[in-house]
């Protein structure tokens, strides 16, 4: 770690008796997110908040004999992101069981890790490939097969889940499963058979998702201890990233309490490293109303602390509200008369105080919610204060943008198109993908509008693959989807994914900028998002990330002055062999940072020739050039 004092700063006794900072970030390229106060070289911390920004004579009298000085060299520091849509409590419990393909550039490197891990698997357990990747990262461009699974891992179960779109099943896995020719195809999905009706290993998600989450469901999970460390592990993960915190989506087969039971004991034993704003999901469906009716009499949003807290229902209400996005079929639609069930669980909610989310891709579903919420809207229950949201909202229209606004709602975007834009595109056609989300729209009419990926079953956990979508209008195949009047300048974004998400939850006054009275929440960058070519930005990593004061993730210089996690377990995990994101040097980057090396090797050299020149073992007189290879 670099800790100084330094030139320039330093420690000096504390005025008027006041304590010094626990820590200080100096030498940086602060972007504070603050308009009153946007860019400074240093940031001073306390218990946990900002004590002061500044440069270094600003933050002199904040630095003691204890306090930790770190040097940026110079780095971008932005304060922490907060992904506003992620399944993080789900992802943790899951998190060492699965063979990450996210930034892998080709199949065939898929392939192989899934080869190698087949071999350190143990007998009874299964591979699981789920989410943050598409077919159109791939150098190929295409999927794996079912016989390039089977040839990869003949006698261990595989499972991939592509989007929510599709599954793949090797031959092991279809029989851990337990389908055969006479498994019935479930109500949304599809188990798809050969010409003797034996199931291929392919199942389809035609629209609904569940297929593809029950059979999921069916594979061996860990054991209380091994969830703790998972979650853990994935939480420095997504510290990594500068993921300082998150919103909880909830989501299909995460049940409360018994699935929040890990993040509950970490945030009691002061171990979790990303702040978590949760939601609440009725699983079963005809018992949606009775678990929000006894959730509401038990506790209520915002209790908590600044850690964990509970935010709301959703992002289902009503299991007969759902609708499924697999845009490679049609557009599902909603049940009749599912109004009257939704109705109550929207009353319920709102005269309790409760907000909530809603999962609603299309425009033909926002605008019959839209109708319940106006009829409820003339009893005066919107806007109430509560806060609520429609999340994805990949169609949504005009008309009801204006119609969200004028009810107090917010809308969460993800780059889910990021990974299916070209799907999207070939069935509604580019006209249509072109303002799908209509996230400039959005903005205009001055809805609150908050960033995230939705990960870990459809897009990457990986917060600067969103940005990168949001500023260039990319997927990550390269497809450009949005003209540039629909583009985010790199401020607009990352104002997505900080400030925009600390009002979902109701901390814009403590979260989301680096000012004083905030939480000491900020990442230093090993590249500069707001100058770096658009290509590198999803390539963009923490160095340092920092919650609450906390050292949290540290790498390059810094590497070490993180706190200690125990090791990854079970130690066949495909974690413990390849980690999670697959990282590659972005465009250009590689031969610079050659190129760098290669100039701090010199350096070195130089600066150790020196140094034997002062000791006497050698001498500064320049010898003769000479090559061993052609000596005489």
């Amino acid at each position: 770690m670099t800790t100084m004092p330094v030139a320039g700063i330093t420690p000096v006794p504390c005025r008027d008796g006041r304590e010094p900072a626990d820590l200080v970030v100096r030498n940086a390229k602060v972007f504070t997110g603050d308009p009153r106060n946007p860019a400074v070289s240093a940031v001073a911390v306390r218990g946990g908040g900002i004590l002061a920004l500044g440069d270094d004579r600003d933050i002199a009298e904040h630095v003691g004999r204890r306090t930790k000085v770190v040097d940026a060299l110079g780095r971008r520091v932005v304060p922490g992101l907060n992904d506003s849509h992620l399944h993080v409590i789900r992802g943790g419990l899951n998190y060492v069981l699965e063979l990450r393909w996210d930034g892998v550039g080709s199949l065939r490197q898929a392939l192989a890790m899934l080869r190698e891990q087949a071999a350190r698997t143990p007998r009874g357990q299964w591979i699981r490939v789920v989410g943050g990747w598409t077919s159109d990262q791939f150098a190929e461009r295409r999927m794996p097969t079912v016989a390039e699974l089977n040839a990869a891992a003949p006698d261990t179960p595989v499972f991939v889940l592509h989007l929510y779109q599709s599954a793949l099943l090797n031959r092991a896995a279809v029989r851990a499963a337990g389908f055969t020719r006479d498994t019935p195809d479930p109500g949304g999905g599809q188990i798809v058979r050969d010409r003797n009706g034996e199931p291929t290993g392919v199942l389809l998600a035609a629209p609904s998702a569940l297929i593809l989450y029950s059979t999921l469901a069916g594979a061996p999970a860990l054991d209380d201890a091994d969830r703790r460390t998972s979650t853990r592990h994935f939480l420095r993960e997504l510290n990594r990233f500068g993921l300082t915190s998150a919103i909880d989506a909830a989501g299909g087969f995460q049940s409360f309490p018994d699935d929040y039971r890990t993040v509950v004991e970490l945030a009691r034993d002061g171990e979790l490293s990303l702040r978590i704003a949760y939601h609440l999901f009725p699983q079963t469906a005809g018992q949606e109303l009775a678990d929000l009716k006894r959730w509401t009499e038990t506790v209520r949003p915002g209790d908590g602390d600044a850690w964990l807290r509970l935010n709301g229902a959703g992002e289902n209400l009503i299991w007969a509200a759902a609708d499924f996005e697999n845009f490679s079929e049609p557009r599902p639609e909603l049940a009749s008369g599912y109004e009257s069930e939704f109705e109550q669980a929207v009353r319920l909610l709102m005269e309790n105080g409760w907000g909530f989310r809603l999962h609603a891709t299309y425009d033909e579903s926002i605008r019959r919610h839209l109708d319940v919420f106006e009829k409820l809207a003339a009893e005066g229950l919107f806007p109430a204060g509560n806060r609520w949201l429609f999340d994805h909202a990949e169609t949504v229209s005009p008309a009801g943008l204006d119609r969200i606004a004028r009810l107090g709602g917010a809308i969460g975007v993800q780059n889910r198109m990021s990974f299916q834009g070209r799907v999207f595109a070939d069935r509604y056609g580019a006209a249509a993908a072109s303002r799908t989300p209509p996230v400039r729209q959005m903005l205009d009419r001055g809805l609150p509008v908050a960033a995230g990926s939705d990960a870990t079953r459809v897009s990457s956990y990986n917060p600067w693959v969103a940005l990168h979508w949001l500023v260039t209008g990319r997927t990550v195949g390269g497809l450009r989807l949005y003209p540039p009047e629909q583009l985010l300048s790199r401020s607009e974004a990352l104002g997505l994914y900080t400030r925009a998400g600390a009002v979902l939850t109701g901390e814009q006054d403590v979260k989301g900028v680096l000012k004083p009275g905030h939480y000491a929440d900020l990442a230093v960058l090993d590249q500069d998002y707001f100058t770096v070519p658009d290509e590198v930005v999803p390539h963009i990593e923490s160095v340092l990330t920092v919650v609450g004061g906390r050292i949290v993730y540290a790498a390059a210089e810094y590497d070490g002055s993180d706190e200690a996690l125990p090791p990854v377990s079970p130690a066949w995990s495909p974690v413990a062999r390849f980690g999670g994101y697959q990282a590659a040097a972005g465009p250009g980057v590689a031969g610079a940072r050659q190129a760098d090396l290669v100039g701090e090797a010199s350096a070195e050299a130089e600066e150790h020739r020196r140094w034997r020149i002062a000791r006497g073992s050698a001498t500064d007189r320049p010898g003769p050039a000479s090559d061993p290879c052609f000596t005489l």
